[in-house]
């Protein structure tokens, strides 16, 4: 009986801390504790790569975005870098004159990524998916951040947008920014996204082509003393997957990459006592949350009629399940992502992460 509301308690609080506390916590803390990054409206060379697999849907339109950014023509460069696409991919973009086109064997996104990084040369490297679409001063916005000498990252702001054209931010999404905006006014990310970010040539890492650089980056530049940071001025936007099994497809993948980060990736050294907090709480406990409903809803059964409070929690779990099984937005939402941790850990755990991926339009 002890040990069931040990393990209740502490999945409870877990979930708790993670989901609430911590982002009310953060927020306030960066209120109170605020680091400042020094901005300028500076005009550094700066190179944008987007690295592509099978894009020949999108990547005349993403390129032909690119061109028509305002950023001095003279200090900017293209690059796209296949992964050994077999469509017309390299084909439409070589006719793009002045866009350089990289063509790899298939080894994956980072893999890609690093080789046109080698053999390129600018102050600031920018990356970019293929379906994105970036705001004509994304650029401007990125860079300026890089006039603070302790920046060494830069992500910008993902918008979410029907086919209509209108926004399609849900709860859960702007939910992620505010977090995102706390712990960089605190110091710096944990996570940032693929469609718009950039890093200072000087600090760029090739780290573990399968690990991805949204969820690598950020806390391997906090390790070498650098700072990671969110500028939300500087926007991008995608189309929303079209169903939530394409959603769910999608989040197990990205969580199997997680999952290999936590376990092999080196996330928890050289760590000072803020950014080991954010680390844990919005990475290592979100991650786990899955596992910690699991545990919960166990213990609650097997505690049911010992007490009102775990006859309410379970009560609580009842009606979030009824709510998503429903199509009730959030919930769905919600138990659909920590459903996907715990595939996510079961993939990784039978068979591994691999490095390739497949373009976000299939």
């Amino acid at each position: 009986m002890i040990l069931l509301e040990i393990l209740f308690w502490s999945s409870l609080a877990a979930l708790a801390w993670t989901h609430v506390a911590y982002p009310a916590f953060a927020a306030l803390l960066a209120r109170i504790a605020p680091r400042r990054v020094l901005k300028s409206e500076i005009e550094p060379t700066v190179v944008v790569i987007i690295a592509a697999y099978n894009e020949e849907p999108v990547i005349a339109r993403r390129i032909e975005n690119l061109l028509a950014l305002d950023y001095p023509k003279d200090r900017l460069q293209i690059v796209v870098t296949s992964d050994a696409s077999s469509d017309r991919t390299e084909e439409i973009a070589a006719q793009y004159p002045g866009v350089k086109v990289i063509r790899n064997e298939r080894g994956g996104k980072v893999a890609a990524q690093d080789r046109a990084v080698r053999e390129t040369e600018s102050e600031i490297v920018a990356f970019s998916d293929a379906n994105a679409t970036w705001s004509e001063d994304a650029i401007r916005k990125l860079v300026r951040s890089f006039a603070d000498d302790d920046v060494a990252y830069v992500c910008g702001q993902l918008k979410i947008l029907a086919a209509d054209g209108s926004n399609k931010e849900g709860v859960y999404w702007r939910y992620e920014m505010l977090q995102r905006a706390a712990e960089s006014t605190l110091g710096s990310v944990t996570g940032g996204n693929g469609s718009i970010y950039a890093v200072r040539r000087s600090d760029y890492v090739e780290v573990d082509p399968r690990f991805g650089h949204d969820l690598s980056l950020p806390y391997v530049m906090v390790q070498n003393g650098r700072r990671a940071v969110y500028e939300p001025e500087a926007h991008a936007w995608e189309k929303p997957t079209p169903s939530n099994e394409t959603e769910y497809r999608r989040k197990v993948r990205m969580f199997e990459h997680c999952w290999l980060i936590v376990l092999r990736g080196k996330m928890f050294r050289k760590l000072g006592p803020v950014y080991g907090l954010e680390i844990v709480s919005h990475r290592l406990l979100r991650y786990g949350s899955g596992v910690l409903h699991v545990v919960l809803l166990a213990t609650s059964l097997a505690l049911v009629s010992h007490g009102w409070v775990y006859d309410v929690v379970l009560a609580g779990q009842i009606v979030l399940l009824l709510a998503a099984a429903t199509g009730v937005g959030i919930a769905r939402y919600y138990v659909l992502v920590s459903w996907a941790t715990l595939a996510a850990l079961w993939n990784y755990l039978r068979r591994g992460v691999p490095a390739t991926w497949q373009p976000a339009h299939e």
